[in-house]
């Protein structure tokens, strides 16, 4: 620890700012530990709009849908027309006068082809549904992704309670010690009994250095999750590590989903896509027509005084073997296999979120008893065993099982709030929005 000692009449309030400078000095060596200016912990809205910010793979994948926009403008792009440029008229043999460009007549001719059956509608259709899907896609990656980081903030949250209940049970130990050193210094009880006592404190020092490698890895994956290189020291977070009662019935949480969930609206938009791909192939077989229009500085063949003509004709491509049968069969067949993987994807909409609800049901049925119960329970029958076994009422054997007998309640009940936690992410996954 750094002090500073002035006297009050060597040292008035102009020299305050020196001893700022000697504390600024003070850090730079180390002698005041990093940790008292991390930075504050985060909540969970604030990791989460951090995630969605920062994360390199979300990102990416909202690019795709920048893309898909841009996919847009092809589709709906006319036809361009072609130029073409015609030469007649090159002398090859020499006459009286060799003049082999001399009489060459150009003749250029435009050409367009006019597509029918709304064909560039139907094609901007297609690329708009597909965009509708990108976003969707999107949002379903995110909700995944959501999911990874809602887990590793649990996780954090997890190691530290652990940590923090390791650290009570360590300091509860000494101070357990120190009362059988002093019964031990009067004779009360024997060496070989303040031994095992000692001894014991060798499970509450790998408590806790074991839960503090757990949270510094639980806080090095979601680190990796935010695409953070901020020191493990200086990061922290902070939420509550407790549970709560559910508040809406299966069939509410059901709903929800159906509403919400991303790849519930994907399965149903490729249902959409499909269709608009059949209506575009039905399109495709028609016939398109190629207009021409040409001009020639060549004498007319009907008038040998016009030098200057004008023609056009049409183009009429006959359809008779080839009306894109096979493509308006694989589209047709296409639309069905897309309503039975959305029939499929509703299903699994189901099934997630009953097994979520399922989950959390039980999870809370076991943490209930523990909270208004057990872990008091267990407390006390701790303290009455350590105040008999003080006093002679009670052996050593038994002061060390009522101790085991405490810690693996605690922990039975941290580990439970792990999962009710864990089974939160997974009921937030299922429906497809933050709902616990």
């Amino acid at each position: 620890m750094l002090t500073l000692k002035h006297k009050k009449a060597g040292i008035g309030r102009r020299k305050l700012p020196g001893c700022r400078n000697l504390l600024r000095l003070a850090v730079c060596a180390g002698l005041v530990p990093a940790a008292l200016f991390s930075q504050t912990p985060l909540t969970w809205e604030q990791i989460k709009a951090k995630f969605i910010a920062e994360n390199p793979t979300l990102k990416a994948a909202a690019l795709s849908i920048d893309e898909s926009r841009a996919a847009e403008i092809t589709a709906y792009l006319r036809p361009n027309p072609d130029l073409t440029i015609t030469a007649d008229g090159v002398q090859l043999t020499p006459n009286e006068i060799w003049r082999p460009i001399g009489g060459v007549y150009e003749s250029p001719a435009i050409s367009y082809l006019h597509e029918r059956q709304h064909k560039r509608e139907l094609r901007l259709a297609n690329a708009k549904k597909s965009t509708e899907i990108a976003a969707s896609s999107y949002l379903d990656q995110e909700r995944g992704l959501i999911f990874n980081l809602r887990a590793a903030f649990a996780n954090v949250l997890q190691a530290k309670a652990f940590q923090d209940n390791a650290r009570l049970n360590l300091a509860y130990w000494d101070k357990e010690l120190g009362v059988d050193r002093r019964r031990l210094e009067t004779g009360d009880i024997a060496q070989v009994d303040y031994d095992r006592l000692a001894l014991q404190r060798v499970q509450f020092e790998s408590d806790f250095e074991t839960a503090t490698v757990n949270l510094r890895t639980a806080k090095i994956q979601l680190l990796m999750l935010l695409n953070d290189r901020t020191p493990i020291e200086q990061f922290d977070v902070s939420g509550p590590y407790d549970f709560a009662e559910l508040k809406l019935p299966l069939e509410e949480f059901r709903n929800i989903a159906l509403e919400t969930r991303p790849d519930l609206k994907v399965a149903f938009e490729n249902v959409g896509l499909a269709k608009l791909a059949y209506q575009l192939a039905v399109s495709n077989g028609s016939t398109d027509p190629t207009f021409t229009m040409w001009y020639s500085h060549n004498p007319s063949f009907a008038n040998s005084l016009a030098d200057n003509t004008m023609g056009g004709s049409i183009s009429i491509p006959l359809r008779i073997f080839d009306r894109n049968q096979g493509e308006k069969a694989r589209t047709q067949v296409d639309i069905s296999r897309n309503q039975r993987l959305y029939d499929a994807a509703k299903a699994q909409v189901f099934n997630d979120v009953d097994s979520a609800y399922v989950t959390i049901v039980s999870t809370v049925n076991l943490l209930r008893p523990y909270k208004e119960q057990y872990l008091e329970m267990a407390a006390t029958i701790r303290d009455r065993v350590s105040f008999a076994y003080q006093r002679g009422g009670a052996s050593l054997l038994d002061y060390l099982d009522a101790e085991k007998s405490y810690r693996d309640t605690r922990l039975a009940y941290l580990n439970l709030i792990g999962s009710y936690l864990a089974a939160a992410a997974q009921m937030n996954q299922a429906v497809g929005r933050e709902v616990l």
